[in-house]
Order: C-alpha cells, then structure tokens, then sequence
C-alpha cells in the first residue's frame, strides 16, 4: 500500500490514541485519585510519614538533661522563625555559632498544625520552642493601648472550651513528632498589650491560670508529653500584674520565661542585663524555684552601646545560676529598634567572643529532657515523658486564685520591653 500524507496522518493519530490509553491515561488516573482538584480547596497533601532521622536519633542518642546542669544554652528569635531561616543563617555566619534553640511565633487565627515547621528546625540540631499566641495578629491595633482588644480571645473562652478542637489538633501532632519541643504559651501575660493579658478583655488573673492549666491538660490527656511548658511573663514594671498572682504552679510549668530589653523607645537611660531581669528574678524566688530562661531579650545600638552591653551580658551571666538560656531576638521592628547582631561587626564580634566559654558549650539532642531543677539533675528515666517537679528544692506553692487590686493609675508602657508583634 503505497504511502500518502493522509494515510500517514491516520496512522500518527492512531499511534497517539493507543499511547493516551495505555501509558498517559493510567498516570492521570492515578493523580486523580491522590488528590483532590475542587475549586477553592487545592490539593489534599498525602500522608507524609516522619523523616527518617527522627527514630534513627532517638534510637541512637543517650537520654541527657537540656541543658547540662552548670551549664547555659544560646539560642535565637526571628520576626519569621521557622517560617523563613534566612536570618537564622545571617546570625549564625556572623557569629560563627549555631544556637540551640529556635524560637517561633504561631497566632491561633489561621495557623493549623504543620510540623514542617518544627522539623526543620529540630533536623538543625536546635530545639523548637513554639510561642503560641492565643489571637488575630493581622488584625493588631495601631493604637497601643488597643492591641489587646480582641473578645473573641479572651481567656474565659479558652477555659469554657471554645477553643479545645484546635489545642486538641496541635496536641496529637505534637505528640506524633517523635522528639521534644518547647511550648511558650501566651506570654507577657503580666501587662496589657495582648488579648490573654490580664489588664485586656475583663480578663482575671485566675482565669490565666485556668486557661493554662486546662491547655496543659489537653496535652496531657493526648499523650502529647514530651514538651517543655515555658511559663513566660514580660520583666516586672510599674502597674504590672503581680507574678504570682498569675503562676500556674510548679507541676505545670518547667521553666520560667522572662522578656526585656535595653534601648527601646522610652527606655533610653542605660540599663545592664543584670540590672534589666534582677528585680523580677527575686521575685520570682519567692514563689518558684524552676529554672529562667530569657526568652527575649536585645539591644540597640543607642549611643553606641550595643557591643559593650553584649560584652556585658556575658560577663554577667556566669554570676546568675537560676539563668540556664538567653533568646537573642535577631529583627529590627521599628526605626530605633534594631536588635540584630548580624548587620553589626562589633555586635557579632562581641557575640563570638562571649559564646566562646565552654559554659555554653551545650548540645540539644533528640532525647533530650528538660533540666527543671537546679540542683545536679539525676538520670533522667528513659521512659520519656515530661519530667515533673522532682529534684525541685522548694516546694510547690498554689498560686491564690484572686483577682489582684484593680490599679487606679492608667497603666505605664514598661521600659526595657519590645511591645511590636513580631511578623508570622
């Protein structure tokens, strides 16, 4: 049969029928039945399984305490966490140091659980401290006394259960990670600047504490107990909340978290790291003895101090056992707020210097339990676990479950603290 061009196009068509059945037909079918196409919706991701490191690092690895006793951990704040590590990589090629603690925001808004976000931070060798901020962050008012004002988060919420199918979410995936985080739930709870503080929203004290307790218990009942509560108020300041009125107790909490900052706007006279945290370290031993991490903390270069204050804060941190950690937070927020190390050589130098003390030379491990007591820690149990109060010196005080004397005077903005919201 002699060939012709129509002949020849009958049979290119025919070619390409028999490949669309039998080879591209069957790959299409198979994308469509792994996903889900709908307008509106997007792709439903399949089950990605844990990575592999994460058993072969908790099979492999000795349980240890975090940090060792006698010993202090580095670790780091971004305005976009785990979201965006580029600042991470800036501050560590700058101070030639690796942290061991990466600490990130989450609002409850429109953040469900993913825990890429934890993974990637835990696969760097760095323990994920999650701040779980209870609120609408896009939704934060311009007018400073107004950025607490959001009803729909105020803790009688929390408590009455309005809240538990999301705590409940983020508890089972938790639990699933296979290694130990750190929850650093709504902090600076002592002022007034965020909708679960206890000068916003008619909230009480007692119902922080409340609040508290009953997202810990969640966990709990999950089986999500592999995490490091970090019960974190802002530095104490005038017409503050007292602390104590606002603690959950020893058998909730691991470790005490304090925020503070020199240089910030209204608080331009100098103030050292000591100076900064030691009225409200006192305090705090008044009614705990669990170890205090700073958990935020900067300076800016006003007046040219930034080095020599960093210079400074090593200095005096060997001097102040209850301290077991420092988070730098590394962002710039506002004009005359730049609290990064990485955009400054002496800031850095200053940094690398100080790391250099072999007290800082700590490792985060996968099977790495929190040290909650400040005497010498015994072996930890291998049976994981959150650890308890055991090994505490002191013994647990119930926190009074008043509400504390409403002040007559209109509250101060506090000095030595960041009240910006960090970007998510």
């Amino acid at each position: 049969m002699r060939l012709t061009f129509p002949r020849v196009l009958i049979l290119l068509l025919l070619g390409s029928m028999v490949a669309y059945a039998f080879v591209i037909g069957p790959k299409l079918a198979h994308v469509e039945a792994t996903t889900d196409e709908r307008p509106g919706v997007g792709p439903v991701p399949t089950y990605q399984p844990p990575p592999p490191w994460v058993g072969q690092r908790r099979t492999m690895e000795p349980i240890s305490r975090f940090p060792e006793p006698g010993k202090k951990f580095l670790g780091i704040m971004t305005a976009r966490g785990s979201y965006d590590l580029e600042p991470l990589d800036a501050f560590q090629q700058a101070v030639g140091h690796d942290p061991q603690v990466l600490q990130f925001s989450v609002g409850w808004a429109d953040s469900t659980f993913d825990r890429r976000l934890f993974d990637q931070v835990a696969k760097r060798g760095m323990m994920p401290l999650l701040a779980w901020e209870p609120w609408d962050f896009t939704k934060e008012s311009r007018d400073e006394m107004q950025r607490g004002n959001q009803p729909e988060y105020a803790l009688a919420n929390i408590v009455a259960g309005k809240f538990d199918d999301y705590i409940t979410t983020w508890a089972n995936g938790i639990k699933n990670l296979g290694y130990p985080v750190g929850i650093r739930f709504a902090h600076e709870m002592n002022g007034y600047w965020y909708p679960w503080a206890v000068q916003a929203n008619g909230n009480t004290a007692d119902q922080y504490i409340q609040a508290w307790r009953h997202v810990h218990d969640i966990f709990e009942r999950a089986g999500a107990t592999d995490v490091t509560w970090v019960w974190s108020p802002n530095r104490d300041y005038e017409n503050a909340a007292p602390l104590k009125s606002v603690y959950p107790g020893d058998d909730y909490v691991d470790w005490i978290g304090l925020s503070g900052y020199y240089g910030t706007k209204g608080a331009e006279k100098y103030m050292s790291f000591d100076e900064i945290f030691r009225p409200t370290l006192r305090q705090l031993r008044e009614f705990t003895s669990r170890p205090v991490v700073i958990t935020e903390t900067g300076a800016v270069d006003f007046d040219h101090k930034k080095a020599s204050w960093i210079q400074e804060m090593f200095r005096q941190l060997p001097g102040d056992p209850d301290i077991i950690g420092v988070i730098w937070y590394e962002a710039r927020k506002e004009r005359e707020a730049d609290w990064r190390i990485a955009n400054s050589p002496d800031a850095a130098a200053a940094y690398r210097q100080g790391m250099e003390d072999p007290m800082y030379d700590v490792k985060w491990t996968f099977n790495a339990k929190p040290l909650t007591s400040l005497e010498p820690a015994s072996d930890p149990s291998p049976s994981g676990g959150s650890p308890g109060p055991t090994g505490t010196t002191a013994p647990t005080t119930a926190p009074p479950t008043t509400k504390p004397p409403k002040s007559t005077t209109k509250p101060t903005k506090p000095t030595g603290t960041k009240t910006t919201t960090k970007a998510r």
